[in-house]
């Protein structure tokens, strides 16, 4: 019987925390009691399979679930854990990003949808890391004049007021 893609992608998932688990079991072995050690292996076992989604329950979100989830592992910190919620809010908001895309693409009059459509439909995104850089470039010349004003307030502050002139 064949796996799907879901399935194969889950299994992989717990496969590779099962692997961080041993690893992090090794590392503080040195450290911590066996019991103790157990014990939060058990506890994060229980949790991890109380994670676990159901097919019916992912079929509702847009992309499989271990897919975001290894791409968000791929950015995150090694300790990091990712709450269910934050899972499925990523894929809702996957889904609503793709929709636009296809809404922005879908406004051309061809049949068929290039490249070119789809690089127009992601430009607002894509746009986003330039328009936070510029806002950088911004706020770092806006300090700039602060401190020039600062300066001036400085030195102006030491002029004092002569009748015969300013001094």
């Amino acid at each position: 019987m064949a796996m799907g893609h879901s399935q194969e992608d889950e299994i992989e998932s717990m496969e590779e925390r099962m692997e961080e688990k041993e690893e992090e079991l090794a590392e503080s072995s040195e450290d911590a009691p066996a019991e103790e050690i157990a014990e939060e292996a058990a506890e994060e076992e229980a949790a991890e399979t109380e994670e676990a989604s159901s097919p019916e329950e992912e079929s509702k979100y847009a992309f499989p679930e271990a897919a975001v989830v290894r791409v968000m592992k791929k950015h995150l910190d090694r300790e990091k854990m990712i709450k269910k919620e934050v899972k499925i809010a990523m894929n809702q908001w996957l889904e609503k990003a793709c929709a636009n895309i296809a809404k922005e693409m879908n406004k051309v009059p061809y049949v068929m949808v290039t490249l070119n459509e789809f690089k127009q439909g992601i430009k607002v995104y894509e746009s986003l890391e330039e328009f936070d850089m510029e806002k950088q470039r911004i706020l770092a010349h806006l300090e700039a004049i602060k401190k020039d004003i600062e300066r001036l307030e400085r030195d102006l502050g030491k002029l004092t007021f002569n009748p015969d002139g300013v001094r």
